[in-house]
Parts: structure tokens; C-alpha cells; sequence
């Protein structure tokens, strides 16, 4: 057996073994590792040493059972195959891992059920605080109001549960809306429709709001009859697209609810051998990579999803080491990024 392949294979190893290697108590060991004031210098190096020697490493569930504390962060987010929340998750990772926090990730598929088990999950590992981005089936707030109560700090990206007075971290969701379809009329669209996520989620209310006050300020009129609310994946844009096509209200553009429902979308007009942007320009939310690669590109509105995911394990750590009790509320900017589908 290789030297890797021994190591890899050890029995980890503890105090106890630290402590009958050096004939002393596991109390001794302990102390000299926290480095006790009461241990002797000698003590402590002849400690150290041995457990150097056996690859000692705390145990960090150990550890914060005795301590009750502990240095790792929940993470939960819809999905993590889209790029938005990959880099959203790496924002949050990058920070942890510069402040000495691990993160225990996991995604609910959007599924509120398995929201749910996801918190209780989290809450048995004993985690110092969460970062969460709620799922598009998220209409009650008791799971995170039980993790309010254990004194748990949480907070939120992106999308938030609204009436929860905790931190969180959004983008300008509706100034993002706004200046997207405002573009799409100053191209002489006329029967801009929009394709939002589901009514009760905070982004998609924004973002549908945006939009209808982007026609209201350029005095055009507001057709309830192309304003779909659906889901956020690539399915829902493509089936709110198809219906759009065999109604008799057809647009010349569409603003999307985020980047996936503009890919459906967008494969549903390729598919009626429509021509993009010509009979229907489309618009996306996020600037996902895929967007750049579709042909032609993807108009779509930027979110910072590095610094979202940076900016809440900031404001978590913040609030879990500095005992900040008053929420903290961050805004950040969006870009329209104009490609070849406007």
C-alpha cells in the first residue's frame, strides 16, 4: 500500500491517544492543546509534538457540543446547477473560508417541503448561522422563525421571506426591470410581454412592477393579456411562450423573469421558426454564462451573484461574532447587458 493510501486509512487520532503515548490524563492533553495557563511550558511542547506526530486534528463536532459553539454556516439555495447560485455559493465560500468558517450546503429544488427538512438539518449540525435564497414554493416563514427563536442568526440573498426582520442582501430588482423593458421600447418594441416567476415571491413582484411602470412612464398602455406568471425554470418560459404564440396576442419582445425562463422562451420562438430579434426580441435577469453563448446572445440584466453571496456571509459573520442585533439591509446594483437578441 502506497504512503497516501496508509494515511488516508488511519484511524484518526485523539486525545486518548495523545494522552497514553505521554502517560498523562486526556484532561492534561486537552488543556495543553487550548493552551491552559495552569499547564507547564514543557507539557505543552511535549503535547504538541506527539500530536504532530499521530496527524491529531480537533474535532470540530466534538468540539462545538463542548463548547456550544461553532464555526460552521448553512447554506441553502433553489439549485446550484444554474451559474447564478454556483457563483453566488462561491462568494459565500470565499469569505468563510477567509474568516476560519466551513459552510454544510444544500439545495431544495425548489420545493418548500424540503426547505424544511433542509433547516432542521441544518439546525441538528448545529450551525452558527444561515444564508438562505428561498425556494419559488416558500409561502410560510414558521421553519425560519423556529431558527429565530434558537438565536440563530440568518440571512438572506437574493430571495428573500418577506416580513422576517432579518438581514439580507438583494439587488435592485425593479430599477433592473425598469430600465430593461424602458430599452426594449426605445428600440420601438411595442407589445412587450412579460414572462415573471410565481405572485408571492419578492423578486418576481418587483420585477413584474418595474416592468409595468417602465410602460406607464413611456405612456404606453398595459395589456394584462401578456403578463404570464409562472415559474422560474426553463420549462415555464418555454410553455408560457408556446401559449403566448397560439394566442391572438403575440408580442414583438418579451422581458423575462430571470435567465432560464428567457432560455425557454427563447427555444420556444426558435422552434415556431420565428427569427430573434426580428419577429421577437427577448430580455433576460441575471446574465448567467449560457446567455452569452446562445445564438444570438442574450440581452439580459446583471446581478452581481459573487458579491451577493460575499456581501450575506460578511453580514452573517458580522452578526455572529459582533452580536448584531438590528438587521442589516444591502442593496446592490444591476446592468443591462445589450446583446444580439434586442
Amino acid at each position: 500500500m502506497q504512503t497516501f493510501e496508509k494515511a488516508f486509512f488511519m484511524k484518526h487520532s485523539t486525545i486518548i491517544d495523545i494522552a497514553k503515548k505521554l502517560g498523562i490524563s486526556p484532561s492534561t492533553v486537552s488543556r495543553a492543546l487550548s493552551d491552559h495557563p495552569d499547564v507547564k511550558r514543557e507539557t505543552k511542547e511535549r503535547v504538541r509534538k506527539v500530536a504532530e506526530e499521530l496527524n491529531y486534528t480537533p474535532n470540530p463536532i466534538a468540539r462545538s457540543l463542548k463548547s456550544s459553539k461553532t464555526t460552521t454556516i448553512g447554506v441553502i439555495v433553489p439549485e446550484i446547477r444554474h451559474d447564478f447560485f454556483s457563483s453566488a455559493i462561491s462568494g459565500i465560500e470565499e469569505v468563510a473560508y477567509r474568516s476560519g468558517y466551513t459552510i454544510i450546503l444544500s439545495q431544495t429544488n425548489e420545493s418548500y417541503e424540503r426547505e424544511v427538512v433542509n433547516v432542521n438539518v441544518l439546525l441538528h449540525h448545529r450551525v452558527a448561522g444561515m444564508i438562505v435564497s428561498i425556494s419559488q414554493n416558500t409561502k410560510s416563514g414558521d421553519h425560519f422563525l423556529n431558527v429565530i427563536r434558537r438565536k440563530i442568526p440568518i440571512v438572506f440573498f437574493d430571495r428573500a421571506f418577506e416580513g422576517i426582520p432579518v438581514s439580507k442582501v438583494v439587488v435592485d430588482d425593479y430599477k433592473g426591470a425598469f430600465d430593461a423593458v424602458s430599452y426594449l421600447l426605445s428600440k420601438g418594441y411595442k407589445r412587450i410581454a412579460h414572462i415573471g416567476g410565481p405572485k408571492d415571491l419578492g423578486i418576481c413582484q418587483r420585477r413584474k412592477n418595474g416592468y409595468i411602470d417602465a410602460l406607464k412612464h413611456h405612456n404606453m398602455i398595459v395589456d394584462e393579456t401578456l403578463i404570464y406568471s409562472v415559474g422560474m425554470r426553463e420549462s415555464d418560459g418555454y410553455a408560457a411562450m408556446e401559449a403566448m404564440l397560439h394566442s391572438s396576442h403575440k408580442p414583438d419582445a418579451v422581458f423575462c423573469v430571470n435567465d432560464p425562463v428567457a432560455v425557454g422562451a427563447f427555444q420556444k420562438i426558435k422552434e415556431a421558426g420565428l427569427h430573434i430579434p426580428r419577429d421577437c426580441a427577448v430580455v433576460g435577469f441575471s446574465n448567467n454564462k449560457i446567455t452569452g453563448l446562445l445564438d444570438p446572445p442574450l440581452t439580459t440584466v446583471e446581478q452581481p451573484s459573487f458579491d451577493l453571496g460575499k456581501n450575506a456571509a460578511e453580514i452573517l459573520i458580522r452578526v455572529i461574532e459582533d452580536k448584531v442585533e438590528e438587521p442589516i439591509v444591502k442593496v446592490l446594483g444591476t446592468k443591462l447587458i445589450v446583446r444580439g437578441s434586442t
